[in-house]
């Protein structure tokens, strides 16, 4: 297995023969387009369920000119009619594989809200059109290639092949599926930012090795014949049960001398030949232990076990989230059926070198010209921002970032995202001064990470920031707070908003940059994800408590007033998130009435897979702690009412909620907050026309058509409203950058953030 010493540059490779066609303005769509470029065939054909805008913040546009770098000709297949393999045709056989992804969401996600009924318009689409991909899009494309160009390589990738690697939860047909790798039949599958293994895969492909030989790179995973292992050197170790029993020494004989019992210790000991005694030193002792962990697989509960058995699948989940390390993590695999599913330790994460040759390829910056004038929500939301970093070391249990993109931070250099802007400002139609967002997964974690590599090379810790902030995370924002500077001076640049959502809990350990922040890049608003009030909720979700929220809100406030702005957060919160009871719901209502906050737009938590909040979701057990058989128990929302009663508790303001929440204030023996007096958080629930006239005297605004959040009056500035969210489906303070995971309706966000 390839070690962290041993990661490749992904840009030192020798470039491939077809490096000599150059680069193409847009990689091609038809066979017209291969034709004015002088191709015959493509090396690599990559099949997506988004169109194709060649930007790098859409997965195959990336990977795309990756690999027209490396010297290989790929062409797009965007949005097929995947009804039949027709369409997969349209470019031919590729000399080398297909790669195929759903696109920089799970096709579930985009296709489907909450409630789990259709969605009707998709960010990723020309005119928002929905029904331009299939359920489970993966798995369809995978086998229309197949059926294409029967023994040509399938390689699966991105955020729908990463979370769904190995045996998963699926919320939309409410069971235990295989790993899509099964379902799929595909040869190999990338995980997480997969450019270093795409890059040797290509390499080792066009030499003439097949991707099914492939067995020997980082963030793969395969199938294999039950108990194969890469060699003689390699164990096994077993964690598919939970409970196991202690070691068990063998009881003493009371009827034995201890003079006797030391002579049987001794028995096979030759007392004529002398006795060498090696102490090692802790060096070599930690070097042997790695090189045997480096050797070892972890077996996690099969297939047929997590399907039918909670707690299983509870310690699998939590198995593969401690093992997400790349610096120790250990190779895992699971069987479904006959076979096995191999799963390699994460990949290497890209250095800062490698970062800034990512995403300073030559990108058209633009859709693909047929598209024409097309309305693309995904692409108006992100065409002037800037990605200046990857990963999150949260670890928010709802959230699949970690999964995906890790928990180390990989930052690209001042001069890359400098001149990222530079060419916003001189390639892309429409500029006029306005960068929308320089940030990523979080806005303010750049350039953040262990203050020993050491240190960060052995933690299997799954948050750096809960319960608290650990002592060896290095908070100093001054790299932020630079580039933040250098970025509005440069010529052309009017103004810079940071939309990406705040990490406040580490905004408040850097004062400076908070004001920074507030003075010039705040248009108004800033979102900020407190998620929840209440401790129940917020220990189940890796989330800090309010305390930090009053700081940072205190801060934000103050350095407002001082820059003569008047300006409002905007807080997010999640309904019917695991381990919130419905006396949480109600005291983040009454919170929520307290602050003058009135939700316009509410959605509730999406188990999403493998996510650890969805593990609570389907097990009702806390992967967060050891699992065994009488391990805590979660309280879980999945029964419609109280899932609508969570969501009325965030929306107490409006009066089709009224009922739902007197009747639950009732059961619960709260009727003190039922009546007219400034305390109670609702009114006597009135019939008829009444609830329009008590609404209108409340003030509640009721949102029109598709404006997300609340509107806040503050003390003292009635009629200057401010913005709140309520967290739902994806719906993550937008980083500007359409990754997976993101509610369609708000395409630029968090990569997998589910809410």
């Amino acid at each position: 297995m390839t070690t962290p010493q041993a990661a490749k540059p992904i840009d030192s490779y020798r470039k491939y023969w077809a490096s000599r066609f150059g680069t193409a303005p847009f990689l091609p769509m038809t066979r017209a387009e291969m034709d004015q470029l002088g191709w015959d065939s493509c090396d690599i054909i990559l099949v997506t369920g988004d169109c194709y805008i060649d930007h790098p913040s859409f997965g195959m546009a990336l990977v795309g000119r990756l690999l027209e770098a490396q010297g290989f000709r790929v062409g797009i297949i965007a949005q097929p009619d995947w009804h039949s393999a027709d369409a997969f045709r349209e470019l031919g056989r590729p000399n080398l594989f297909f790669g195929v992804t759903a696109g920089n969401m799970d096709s579930m996600i985009n296709r489907y809200t909450a409630d789990r009924k259709p969605r009707s318009d998709d960010a990723y689409t020309p005119h928002a059109a929905p029904n331009k991909r299939p359920d489970r899009a993966v798995t369809v494309y995978a086998q229309r290639c197949r059926e294409a160009y029967p023994g040509v390589g399938v390689m699966i990738g991105s955020i729908e092949a990463s979370l769904r690697r190995i045996a998963h939860y699926d919320y939309w047909s409410d069971k235990v599926r295989q790993s899509v790798l099964i379902t799929s039949k595909a040869d190999i599958l990338l995980f997480g930012n997969a450019e270093r293994a795409l890059v040797e895969i290509a390499h080792r492909a066009a030499k003439g090795e097949k991707l099914s030989e492939m067995r020997d790179i980082r963030g793969t995973a395969f199938i294999v014949p039950h108990g194969w292992k890469p060699d003689e050197e390699w164990q096994e170790m077993d964690s598919s049960v939970v409970d196991e029993p202690g070691r068990v020494d063998p009881h003493l004989n009371p009827y034995q001398e201890i003079p006797e019992q030391a002579a049987e210790a001794t028995k096979d000991i030759d007392p004529s030949k002398p006795q060498v005694i090696r102490i090692e030193s802790r060096e070599e002792r930690l070097a042997k232990r790695r090189a045997e962990r480096a050797k070892t697989v972890l077996r996690i509960p099969a297939y047929e076990a997590v399907a039918h058995d909670p707690v299983l699948y509870a310690h699998a989940s939590r198995t593969l989230h401690l093992e997400s390390n790349p610096g120790n993590a250990r190779a895992l695999v699971q069987l479904h059926g006959e076979r096995d599913v191999w799963l390699n330790p994460p990949p290497i994460p890209l250095s800062t070198e490698e970062m800034d040759f990512v995403y300073g390829l030559p990108y058209a910056r633009n859709p693909h010209p047929s598209y024409g004038d097309a309305h693309i929500p995904a692409w108006e939301m992100i065409k002037y921002s800037v990605n200046i970093m990857r990963g999150c070391f949260g670890g928010c249990t709802f959230c699949s970032i970690t999964e995906h993109e890790g928990r180390i931070i990989q930052s690209r250099s001042e001069e890359s995202i400098l001149r990222e802007i530079e060419e916003i400002r001189d390639k892309t139609p429409g500029f006029k001064g306005h960068i929308s967002d320089l940030g990523g997964p979080t806005a303010n974690m750049y350039r953040l990470a262990c203050k020993d590599p050491k240190i960060e090379s052995s933690c299997r810790k799954l948050s750096c920031v809960f319960p608290d902030i650990c002592e060896n995370l290095n908070t100093d924002h001054s790299h932020l707070i630079q580039l933040y500077r250098k970025a509005r001076a440069l010529p052309g640049v009017k103004k810079i908003n940071i939309q990406s959502g705040l990490r406040y809990d580490l905004a408040v350990r850097s004062p400076e940059y908070i004001k920074e922040l507030v003075q010039h890049h705040v248009g108004g608003y800033l979102k900020i994800a407190p998620e929840h009030t209440e401790d129940g909720p917020l220990s189940k979700m890796m989330k800090p408590g309010m305390g930090a929220y009053d700081k940072f809100k205190e801060l934000f406030e103050r350095f407002s007033r001082q820059a003569g702005k008047e300006q409002y957060l905007i807080p997010y919160f999640i309904a019917a998130h695991p381990g919130t009871s419905d006396e949480d719901m109600m005291n983040l209502a009454l919170w929520l009435k307290k602050n003058n906050f009135r939700l316009d737009q509410v959605q509730t938590f999406t188990p999403t897979p493998m996510a650890l909040a969805t593990t609570m979701w389907h097990t009702r057990r806390n992967p967060l702690k050891r699992l065994g058989r009488s391990s805590e128990k979660v309280d879980v929302v999945r029964d419609g009412y109280r899932r609508k009663l969570h969501k009325a508790f965030l929306r107490y303001h409006h009066p089709d909620n009224w009922q739902i929440i007197h009747d639950a204030l009732i059961q619960m023996g709260r009727s003190d907050l039922i009546g007219h007096s400034k305390h109670c958080l609702i009114p006597p629930t009135l019939p008829g026309d009444k609830a329009a006239a008590v609404r209108h005297k409340m003030g509640a605004t009721v949102s029109r058509g598709k404006a997300t959040g609340a509107r806040q009056a503050p003390q003292g500035q009635r009629g200057k409203p401010a913005t709140v969210g309520a967290r739902g489906t994806g719906c993550k303070p937008g980083s500007g950058k359409p990754q997976a995971g993101r509610s369609p309706a708000k395409p630029g966000g968090k990569s997998g953030r589910n809410r």
